[in-house]
């Protein structure tokens, strides 16, 4: 695949635009924006939950090369079904279906995803990628607290998802059409669901949305 078609969709993607909290901004500040929104840089309230310092995806979603992204979002992908799914018991039906749609979503996405590690990196583990577990055990947990540890962790979790993307298709490590048409598409579906959760904890649980501590 010629690198100048990558780097036109890279190029494409970083021109579009995003409503985000009522402002548009350009899709390559994604990473700053979500930055001042959770540092409460635009006015937003304190935050009395737990943060990450620095805040964890921009810490640990690097990616070195095609290879390595792919190998990452397969972790992140296995990570957000296996908790998408215990929203099975969760009390409301807009959780429920939130759950059911990551799922369905992002269990088809893996088998692309494997299928383009198998195809053009053989040997190459989907496994084995240092990517830290970014979501508590939710299997003890019900009724309101499993949908705030939910929420909380999905957003720091759904973050690196779009950093990860984001990055691939900004730094040109992109080789294959498909994997960087893939980024676009998780990127901004994502980075909607961040919004979404962000906006659904400070809804039901009061005060700000902002990345919480993993409890154990």
């Amino acid at each position: 695949m010629k690198r100048s078609t990558v780097a036109r969709i890279a190029a494409g993607s970083a021109l579009a635009t995003v409503a985000v909290t009522g402002a548009t901004v350009a899709a390559t500040d994604v990473v700053q924006q979500v930055t001042q929104i959770t540092s409460g840089q635009q006015g937003a309230a304190p935050v009395e939950r737990g943060m990450t310092a620095p805040y964890r995806p921009m810490r640990d979603a690097n990616v070195s090369d095609e290879a390595d992204y792919l190998a990452r979002m397969m972790a992140n992908h296995h990570e957000a079904v296996a908790a998408a799914r215990q929203l099975q018991r969760s009390d409301r039906p807009r959780m429920r279906a939130l759950g059911a749609s990551i799922t369905k979503t992002q269990s088809a996405e893996l088998g692309t995803l494997k299928a383009w590690l198998d195809q053009w990196y053989p040997g190459r583990s989907g496994t084995e990628t240092g990517y830290p577990p970014m979501i508590r055990d939710l299997s003890r947990l019900s009724g309101d607290a499993l949908d705030e540890a939910f929420l909380c962790d999905m957003t720091d979790h759904q973050m690196a998802g779009v950093v990860m993307s984001q990055q691939l298709l900004t730094s040109g490590r992109a080789r294959h059409q498909e994997v960087a048409a893939f980024a676009v598409r998780a990127r901004d579906a994502q980075r909607a669901e961040v919004f979404r959760m962000q906006r659904d904890l400070a809804d039901r649980f009061g005060g700000w949305a902002m990345p919480c501590e993993m409890q154990s």
